[in-house]
């Protein structure tokens, strides 16, 4: 997959361009259809899927202190996008100058002009330019001026819940990983570099991986959680901490990962973290003691359904 950040000469490296508009934050299940439609236009059409997305978000730039955090990382959004099909993703970034681009204007300019494009796909509430007052039936009506075909995607939902980016950050937010990964259609997870700690899990004899993350990147939950931690290519079960450290009165929130049966050091490895399920909530205990047989209750319990969790 090619990855611009404009669309210069974009039409003249690609044939019969066809792109999917949206924010596309989780990649979740109603945006992969929406993408499963856009490559089979592409091959209707004899052309070339892409997509075409802003970072930051939005509503990142119009209205700040409101704006969401992220399912996904730019990497990991890219890494699902290029795994479901698409060929060109174009990044743009969003500023208010182009927040002030009518949505005839980015038709005509953006679509038609720079991008030439022979197809569009879209979801059913999704909005563009000046104050969101582009809709579907807009690019409806322009369709047979500039010559391209439309799609558009109607909600997505499972067991009459219509899936959107907003009702997952809910579930993560609430520690629902199961619930939550039904809607993505994959288990949410989060990457970081591992960074020096304060090294108190080696000394309570369960080492921990501390992960450096995207500050704009969702994080679940305060818990306990069974995971699986992707370290070079290799799966390891693991027990990860989402919190404080209320223990020992700790203060800043960060997530730690014990790997079980791993013995090498992590330190400025890129890994990946993927939650199975939440065993618990974070809580304080009397003494480290107490602490250490609580870990080695969580161990035994991730043990017990590691079949479940290899999966």
């Amino acid at each position: 997959m090619d990855v611009y950040n404009n669309w210069q000469g974009i039409k003249n490296k690609y044939k019969n361009l066809v792109v999917g508009l949206g924010n596309f934050d989780g990649v979740h299940r109603g945006h992969q259809k929406l993408i499963a439609e856009l490559i089979s236009l592409s091959h209707e059409l004899d052309g070339t899927p892409a997509v075409f997305t802003f970072h930051p978000h939005p509503q990142a730039v119009l209205d700040p202190e409101n704006s969401p955090p992220l399912l996904l990382s730019p990497k990991a959004k890219q890494e699902i996008m290029a795994g479901l099909g698409i060929k060109v993703l174009l990044i743009v970034p969003f500023n208010l100058d182009f927040a002030r681009l009518s949505p005839e204007d980015f038709i005509k300019q953006v679509l038609h002009e720079e991008l030439g494009l022979k197809g569009v796909v879209v979801g059913y509430d999704y909005t563009f330019g000046y104050r969101g007052r582009g809709t579907p039936s807009v690019l409806e009506a322009y369709a047979p001026v500039y010559g391209y075909k439309v799609r558009v995607i109607q909600p997505v939902a499972i067991d009459g819940q219509v899936i959107s980016s907003t009702l997952i950050r809910c579930l993560l937010s609430q520690g629902e990983i199961a619930e939550a990964a039904k809607y993505l259609g994959y288990g949410p997870f989060v990457e970081g570099q591992v960074v020096t700690g304060d090294k108190r899990g080696s000394v309570l004899g369960f080492p921990t991986a501390n992960l450096n993350i995207e500050q704009d990147v969702l994080v679940p939950a305060n818990g306990v959680y069974a995971v699986k931690v992707s370290v070079n290519g290799n799966m390891f079960l693991g027990v990860a901490n989402i919190g404080t450290k209320p223990t020992f009165q700790g203060k800043r929130r960060n997530i730690e990962v014990h790997l079980l049966d791993f013995y090498q050091d992590l330190y400025g490895s890129l890994i990946r973290v993927t939650f199975i399920r939440r065993l618990r909530q974070e809580k304080r205990f009397e003494t480290p003691d107490d602490l250490v047989k609580q870990i080695e209750r969580d161990i035994a319990q991730v043990k017990a359904g590691c079949s479940e969790m290899q999966e």
